[in-house]
């Protein structure tokens, strides 16, 4: 077996699907959604998972209720482990209601986080204030995640909207942009109300340019929605809001180990030995 084989097994069977980018890498990037985890609880999920996890989002405004030496602990045990890490979008938009931009960027960047997310969810302010905070967040060397999306369903944006907002956000230095799928996943964006994909929605973002459509990450906190898009765009896509305890059962999706995206790998001569073998067992 290879040195850096990861299965468990240490046994020489391949994953159903080829081609599952290793870390560093800049497709097939996973966000994982930390609502509140305590520090040892952390430590465990990067001691298994840090190897599938790109980027850990201290969601919505959960950082800022932390006790100082606990937020500190945990932005310097992910960077430890490799990963980008940064508050919610909610907070910065909470930060900008208060013209504290400049302030929440500075403290940001003393606190040790290394991305931004940029993103008028809830919150509407000028074209030019957001590329404004972009322009800002990239001086002070963070990486800039932007958010296209509402999170009022009664306001939803158009797909020719989101596209030009994606695009936007690109030329102004945005390094990802993130496609608004909320916690829940359900009457938002892409999703319809019951959580299921809106391909008709879906296709009309994926007519973006080529180059762009690499830089965008899915929020995808459903299991369906996961399946959805790896079986639509591969295991190389790039997916958001993940919950912590989602994210081994997750890459076992990327990597075809799981029902949803295994068949898929099958072929029908392939199932015919298998059922008549099947068969055989039973008699």
């Amino acid at each position: 077996m290879a040195e850096d084989c990861r299965n468990g097994w240490q046994m020489d069977l391949k994953y159903p699907i080829t081609g599952r980018l290793k870390k560093p890498r800049k497709q097939g990037l996973t966000m994982v959604l930390d609502k509140g985890l305590g520090v040892n609880a952390l430590k465990d999920l990067l001691e298994i998972s840090s190897e599938y996890i790109d980027f850990l989002k201290f969601s919505f405004g959960t950082s800022f209720v932390y006790p100082l030496h606990i937020l500190k602990e945990k932005i310097n045990l992910a960077r430890q482990y490799g990963l980008e890490v940064f508050p919610g979008g909610t907070l910065f938009e909470v930060a900008l209601s208060q013209k504290k931009l400049n302030d929440y960027l500075f403290r940001a960047k003393q606190l040790g986080f290394t991305s931004i997310e940029i993103s008028n969810g809830s919150l509407e302010f000028p074209q030019k204030l957001r590329q404004e905070a972009i322009y800002k967040a990239n001086s002070l060397g963070f990486k800039v995640l932007t958010e296209v999306g509402k999170k009022d369903q009664a306001n939803p944006l158009s797909v020719d909207e989101i596209k030009e907002q994606i695009e936007q956000d690109q030329r102004n230095g945005a390094e990802l942009v993130i496609i608004e799928g909320r916690e829940s996943g359900k009457g938002v964006s892409i999703y319809q109300d019951d959580g299921q994909l809106d391909r008709v929605m879906l296709e009309g973002i994926l007519s973006i340019g080529q180059e762009i459509k690499g830089n965008l990450i899915w929020e995808t906190p459903l299991k369906k929605q996961q399946v959805a898009l790896i079986n639509r765009l591969g295991p190389n896509v790039n997916l958001g809001n993940i919950a912590v305890d989602q994210v081994i059962a997750l890459e076992a999706l990327r990597q075809g180990l799981r029902a949803d995206t295994f068949a898929n790998t099958l072929s029908d001569n392939l199932l015919t030995p298998l059922a008549e073998s099947g068969k055989s067992m039973g008699a």
